[in-house]
C-alpha cells in the first residue's frame, strides 16, 4: 500500500514540477526572462520547453507544432541570447510567407529585445524598395522578410549581402513552399553562409519541407509536439450543411445569434471577401476586409482595427490563416471551405489560443461534401452539426437579397475605378468603402419603398 501511495505522490510531485517549468529553467538569461514576464509569458509552451534548450546548445531544430503554440518565442529567445553573447549586425534572417506575419514577428522580436536595443527591419512587398534599402544600409540585427522581396534586394541593392549571417529561420515552411517560393528560397540559401544555425518551423510537415530540411539543416533535432494533425481541445468545432444559394443568409443569422463576439470569416477569393464585406456593411455589421488586393497600408490598417476591437468582424482570405496572433477571436467561420484540408487547421487555429476557448463553424454546401470529408479524415473526428432553425434563418432572406444587390453595385463601382484598381485615397479610407454614391441610392430606394 505504502509503495503505491509513494508512487502516486511522486507522480504528483513530477506533475507540479512540470507545471512550474520557467524560462530560466530552460537556460534563458535573466534579462530575457524579464522580457517574457513583461509580455505575460508566465510559463513556456510545450514546443518552447522542448526546443529552446536544444537551440541554446547550438543545435539546428525542426519544430512541428500546432498553430498558436508559441513558435515565435521558440526561435526568438535563442537568437537574442546568442546576440547578447556575440553582438553583430545582420545577425539573423527570418523568412515568412506573408507580410502580416512578418510584421507580427518583428513586433515580438522588438518586445523581447527592447531592453537590449534590438534593431529589426521588415522586408516585404507592397512597400517602397528605396525606403527598405536605406533601412538595410543601417545594418539591423534581425531581418524579417518574405522570400520574393528579399531576393529583389539581394540582386538589386548595392552593398547589401548576408555573408556574415549566423541564424536562419524558416517560419511556416510548408506555406512558404506551397506559395511557390521554392526558387527564391534556393537563391537565398546559395548566398548565405553554410556555417550557420537553422531553425525550421511548421505546423504541418510535407514532402517539400522534408526536401528543404535536407538542403539547409545539419544534423537537426526534430521536436514534434503533435505527430497527428490536431486542433486544440478548447475549440468547439461544428459544421452547417446548407444550400449554396443561402450561404449569405446563414452567415447573417449566425452573426446575429452570436452578436457580441469577435469573428474571423474566411473566404476563398479576394473578390468574395470584398463582396461579403460590402454585404455585411449594408446590413449594418461592423465588418472589415483583409485580402491580397488591398494596399499594404490597408491590410495593416484592417488588422490594427480588428486587433484594437474597433471592428468586430474580419473577413479574410487565407492571407490571415497562418500565425496571426489575435487573442480575442471568439468565433472562426469557414464561409468558403478550404481547398487544402491543412488550411482548415490553420484557420480554426485563429481562435481558442493560449488555453482560451473558441468556436469554429464550417459551411458545407452541396458542392463541398468531398472537401469536408477530407477535413474530418485529417483531424480524425466527426464534427457535430451546428443547430439552426431554417424558418428563423429565412426570415432574413429578403433583406439579405437586397443587400446582395447593393453589394454587387458596389463591386461594379469599385471595379470601374482605374481599371479595377482602387485609388490610394480609397485604400486609406477602406473603412468607409468610399461608396457614398451607392449609400445615397440605398437611401433613395428605401424612401420610395416607404411611399409605395
Amino acid at each position: 500500500m505504502a509503495s503505491s501511495s509513494d508512487e502516486s505522490s511522486s507522480e504528483m510531485s513530477q506533475e507540479t514540477e512540470e507545471k512550474k517549468t520557467t524560462f530560466k529553467d530552460l537556460g534563458v538569461v535573466d534579462v530575457l526572462c524579464e522580457a517574457c514576464e513583461h509580455l505575460k509569458w508566465t510559463t513556456p509552451t510545450k514546443i518552447q520547453t522542448e526546443a529552446i534548450p536544444l537551440a541554446l546548445e547550438g543545435k539546428d531544430v525542426i519544430g512541428l507544432a500546432e498553430t498558436g503554440s508559441g513558435k515565435t518565442g521558440t526561435f526568438a529567445l535563442p537568437i537574442l541570447q546568442s546576440l547578447l553573447e556575440k553582438p553583430q549586425r545582420l545577425f539573423a534572417l527570418v523568412l515568412t510567407p506573408t507580410r502580416e506575419l512578418a510584421f507580427q514577428i518583428s513586433e515580438q522580436f522588438e518586445a523581447l529585445g527592447s531592453s537590449i536595443g534590438i534593431k529589426c527591419v521588415v522586408v516585404v512587398g507592397g512597400i517602397d524598395m528605396v525606403t527598405q534599402a536605406l533601412q538595410l544600409a543601417k545594418k539591423p540585427h534581425v531581418i524579417i522578410a518574405t522570400p520574393g522581396r528579399l531576393v529583389d534586394h539581394l540582386e538589386n541593392t548595392k552593398g547589401f549581402n548576408l555573408r556574415a549571417l549566423k541564424y536562419l529561420v524558416l517560419d511556416e515552411a510548408d506555406r512558404i513552399l506551397n506559395m511557390d517560393f521554392e526558387a527564391e528560397v534556393d537563391k537565398i540559401l546559395k548566398v548565405i553562409p553554410r556555417e550557420r544555425h537553422t531553425y525550421l518551423f511548421s505546423a504541418t510537415m510535407t514532402k517539400k519541407v522534408a526536401k528543404l530540411q535536407r538542403a539547409s539543416l545539419s544534423n537537426p533535432v526534430k521536436v514534434e509536439v503533435n505527430s497527428k494533425y490536431k486542433t486544440v481541445d478548447t475549440l468547439q468545432q461544428s459544421y452547417l450543411f446548407i444550400p449554396s444559394k443561402y450561404k449569405d443568409v446563414y452567415l447573417v443569422s449566425i452573426l446575429n445569434e452570436l452578436a457580441g463576439n469577435s469573428f474571423m470569416v474566411f473566404c476563398s477569393t479576394c473578390n468574395n471577401t470584398q463582396r461579403t464585406a460590402f454585404l455585411l456593411r449594408n446590413l449594418g455589421f461592423n465588418a472589415i476586409p483583409l485580402h491580397g488586393q488591398l494596399s499594404q497600408n490597408s491590410r495593416l490598417g484592417a488588422l490594427h482595427k480588428f486587433k484594437a476591437k474597433s471592428r468586430s468582424i474580419l473577413i479574410a482570405t487565407d492571407v490571415a490563416s497562418r500565425g496571426l496572433d489575435i487573442p480575442h477571436v471568439d468565433v472562426v467561420i469557414n464561409f468558403d471551405i478550404p481547398t487544402h484540408s491543412k488550411d482548415y487547421i490553420h484557420r480554426v487555429g485563429r481562435t481558442a489560443r493560449a488555453g482560451r476557448s473558441g468556436k469554429a463553424i464550417t459551411f458545407v454546401t452541396q458542392y463541398d461534401v468531398e472537401l469536408y470529408q477530407r477535413i474530418e479524415h485529417l483531424i480524425g473526428k466527426k464534427l457535430p452539426l451546428y443547430k439552426t432553425e431554417e424558418e428563423e434563418v429565412m426570415v432574413m432572406n429578403e433583406r439579405v437579397m437586397e443587400a446582395q444587390r447593393y453589394a454587387r453595385m458596389e463591386m461594379k463601382e469599385q471595379g470601374g475605378k482605374k481599371g479595377g484598381k482602387r485609388s490610394a485615397a480609397a485604400d486609406d479610407d477602406d473603412d468607409t468603402m468610399e461608396a457614398t454614391g451607392i449609400r445615397k441610392k440605398v437611401k433613395k430606394f428605401q424612401k420610395t419603398k416607404k411611399k409605395h
